[in-house]
């Protein structure tokens, strides 16, 4: 495989580490942890979720799965390349 795949694949990686890291950031805490006790248990929970903090997780989810298959597919370019080389 050529090098610009591990280069595309660790661009991707770094861009999806970010946004994973904001997106999970911007979560609402549920209580009872870290974010009680900053404060962040204070406001009173509405009886559901939005239809915003829904599409909040969904995209938490898509980004994290980008994310793992970015760790995968570096992985498996690594194998290929250290298998090959020697």
């Amino acid at each position: 495989m050529p090098i610009a795949f591990a280069y595309t694949l660790i661009v991707l990686l770094i861009i999806t580490s970010i946004m994973l890291t904001l997106l999970i950031l911007l979560h609402r805490g549920k209580g009872g942890g870290m974010s009680s006790m900053f404060g962040g248990g204070v406001s009173s929970s509405l009886a559901g979720s939005s239809v915003a903090e829904k599409n909040l997780d969904r995209y938490t989810v898509l980004v994290g799965i980008v994310w793992f298959a970015c760790i995968v597919g570096i992985g498996l370019w690594l194998r290929l390349q250290m298998s090959s080389g020697s």
